[in-house]
């Protein structure tokens, strides 16, 4: 017994439109390879107000999709939550979408990506001769996202000396570009992004306490891949006929084992990870039949190999999968405990009980050890 897309409503986004009637470029978008997409039953206002490249019907993605439908008509901040791989740029897009701002620029940047001596020029802009090398003016990223959505991707890597400039930013909405002395007024709606665990940074002191109050107005949580295994045979559906059509091998058959790997396996690189051996897997199909790209020993090591046998394991096994689904976030209106209709104190004295412990954050903590 196998997989096959005949008759599937797999390949539908909101608004019931099929993906082999929309334009190729909304599939196979470069731009978005950390791509998921998602089926649901969420209304849609208009083509342009669509979420778009999202495929899945895990209540966990349904929830944090409900979440962006009810911020995405205001103006206030967001911080999208979630593991590297899980789609967060795609959130913040499809919070950008849905805004009265959809029309206007959407503008991302990786805080990570940057040297944090460019950062501030990126972020704020320079004037000619503001430093060696600065030959010309050149406006900021703030100021390229006027009136539209500026995306802060993995804004736990954000230096401590310029935080103290993005807080007055969001507070006061003006700055000066570096080396300039004039006052730029700007309309800018602000969505970051992070991998890490924000609130043990300030804890820790790698993270001032007011830009994170100042940035967590609506947080939203973006489950793991492992979360939503129901998703998983849509996903790889969709990542086949991307990959069979960009290579020129079309797969009509996936073996029920090789569809049971996919959804046993821990996915630790999320949709990311997916698409990647997705895509090897095309590569090394043959006669139409989608092989099993995964190493055996990732399959012996899986954290869901075996479905909880008792009442204790089945607890500890609920608590793990919602403070997955909440990114760890534990109290609150959008924390585990309030999911698990449980008070803050007694979800954490239950972890304490079954051995469950927050991961450590993975960001590169040595950039935050600057002197504010």
């Amino acid at each position: 017994m196998g997989f096959t897309p005949t008759g599937s409503p797999l390949k539908y986004e909101i608004g019931s439109t099929p993906v082999s009637q929309q334009p190729t470029s909304a599939v196979t978008s470069p731009r978005t390879p950390g791509v998921f997409v998602v089926h649901s039953d969420i209304e849609q206002n208009t083509s342009n107000r669509s979420f778009r490249e999202i495929l899945g019907e895990s209540p966990a993605l349904k929830d944090s999709l409900n979440k962006v439908q009810r911020v995405a008509p205001t103006d206030s901040t967001v911080l999208v939550l979630g593991e590297t791989g899980t789609g967060k740029e795609l959130i913040a897009r499809a919070i950008h979408n849905l805004s009265d701002r959809c029309r206007r620029p959407f503008v991302r940047l990786n805080c990570a990506a940057i040297p944090s001596d460019l950062l501030e020029s990126e972020l704020f802009g320079h004037e000619k001769g503001a430093f060696t090398g600065a030959l010309s003016q050149r406006i900021g990223r703030f100021e390229v996202a006027h009136t539209g959505t500026l995306l802060l991707d993995e804004i736990g890597d954000l230096p401590l000396s310029l935080q103290p400039k993005l807080l007055r930013v969001l507070q006061e909405r003006e700055f000066e570009r570096l080396g300039g002395t004039h006052t730029h007024q700007i309309d800018v709606r602000l969505v970051a992004a992070t991998h890490c665990d924000l609130a043990e940074m300030v804890r820790r002191g790698q993270f001032r306490s007011d830009l994170y109050y100042r940035i967590n107005v609506f947080p939203i949580a973006v489950p793991p891949l492992r979360a939503r295994p129901e998703d998983i045979p849509e996903l790889v559906w969709h990542f086949v006929d991307i990959y069979a059509q960009r290579i020129g091998r079309p797969i009509d058959h996936i073996p029920k084992e090789t569809m049971d790997a996919f959804r046993s396996y821990s996915w630790p690189g999320n949709i990311r990870e997916l698409q990647n051996f997705i895509e090897r897997a095309v590569i090394l199909a043959a006669n139409g039949t989608l092989p099993n790209p995964l190493p055996q020993a990732d399959l012996i090591h899986t954290e869901r190999s075996s479905e909880p046998t008792t009442f204790k394991e089945s607890q500890r096994a609920l608590i793990l999968r919602v403070l997955e689904e909440c990114a760890w976030i534990i109290g609150g209106h959008h924390g585990a405990a309030e999911k698990l209709g449980l008070k803050r104190t007694t979800l954490i004295t239950k972890m304490r009980y079954f051995g469950i412990t927050r991961p450590q954050p993975t960001c590169d903590i040595g950039r935050f050890q600057e002197q504010t």
